[in-house]
Formats: C-alpha cells, sequence, structure tokens
C-alpha cells in the first residue's frame, strides 16, 4: 500500500508555461475530486485506495493548454483504502509518515500537447520531503455551464500516470508489496 499523488493529483490538461491572457482562473471542487492509486499486493492482488482531501487551482486556457498551470495539494492523513487497520499503517512512518508530512503538493512545470483533448501534464510530487517530476496523461473532458446550476462554468479532466514510491524514500517491504504505484485522478474545477 502506498500512496502518492498527488497526486495529487493534480490534474488534468494543463500547465506552467507563462500564462496567457486568455488562461482562466479555476478552483478544485473538492467533492468531484478523486485522486485514487493502485498497487501490487504480495503479487497475489491490487490494493486500491484514494485520498479524500484534495484541493487546488489551476488556470486552464482551452485555446492553448500549454499556457495553463496547477497546483494541488492532497491531506495524506486523509487515505483511505476501505480498511482501517491498514489505513493507520499507510499513515505511519513505513508509508505516508503523516506527522512529520502532513500533506503532499503537485505543482506542473510543462504541458504537452498530444491530441485534440489529450496531453502530458508535467509537474513535481512533493511527498515525504523528496520532490521528483512526474508526468501524467492527461484527457480534457469538457468545459461548459453546470447543468444543475448554469451560472457556475465548470471544466472536467482526467489523468492518469505512476510513481515509483522508492524515488520518494517509501521503501517498506519493497518489492513484494509493490514499488510501482499506479495514479487514477478525476478533477471538476469551478470558474473562479
Amino acid at each position: 500500500m502506498k500512496l502518492p499523488l498527488a497526486a495529487a493529483a493534480f490534474g488534468a490538461a494543463l500547465t506552467a508555461a507563462p500564462m496567457a491572457a486568455l488562461a482562466a482562473s479555476y478552483t478544485i471542487d473538492e467533492a468531484h475530486a478523486h485522486a485514487a492509486f493502485r498497487v501490487s499486493h504480495l503479487g497475489f492482488s491490487h490494493t486500491v485506495g484514494q485520498f479524500k482531501e484534495i484541493s487546488g487551482t489551476l488556470e486552464f486556457d482551452e485555446a492553448d493548454p500549454t499556457a495553463s498551470n496547477v497546483s494541488v495539494t492532497i491531506n495524506t492523513a486523509s487515505v483511505d483504502s476501505a480498511n482501517q487497520a491498514r489505513d493507520e499503517h499507510l499513515r505511519k512512518p513505513d508509508f505516508l509518515n503523516v506527522e512529520e508530512f502532513p500533506t503532499m503538493t503537485f505543482t506542473s512545470t510543462a504541458v504537452e500537447v498530444t491530441g485534440e483533448k489529450t496531453g502530458k501534464l508535467t509537474g513535481d510530487l512533493t511527498l515525504l520531503g523528496v520532490t521528483k517530476p512526474v508526468t501524467l496523461d492527461v484527457t480534457f473532458n469538457q468545459e461548459g455551464p453546470h447543468p444543475f446550476d448554469p451560472s457556475k462554468i465548470v471544466a472536467g479532466f482526467s489523468a492518469t500516470g505512476e510513481i515509483n514510491r522508492t524515488d520518494f524514500g517509501m521503501a517498506y517491504a519493497a518489492p513484494v508489496i509493490g514499488e510501482t504505484i499506479e495514479l487514477m485522478i478525476e478533477v471538476e474545477a469551478h470558474k473562479d
């Protein structure tokens, strides 16, 4: 069981080039932001979990995604793998060490457009006090008025990626508990 991401989270089709005049500011909707992870458990199965407390902002320019950026903070103690005893272990120094490192962060540094609605979002993930670059594959789902409240403009993104937990100093039980953490991120953000 490991966590990352900032995951994060993280993310969506954004970047950190100089902000263009057309970039709009958004705040992540914490009720509709999901940073999930999946890791091999002893080779028998995969443990799946998520972080329940995610906040952040983004500047998104649909016309020029490379002029976008994102900043995300995840409360590491909010880890939830659907098992209380495991979650308590995940919060300890073997894994997240939440007392010493109560948050993980992701700050975008670049975006590469790969298709009409897809891109690669690169940024700095800080976990356990270690900062490493991470690249996410991002899909821009859509932007527009919220169907139940047209006064709100919403942008939505999906992202996937992976990290090696040992790169961040999380080496407990590796490699029998997988070193590679798969990330799955879903984000809705409201235009400010």
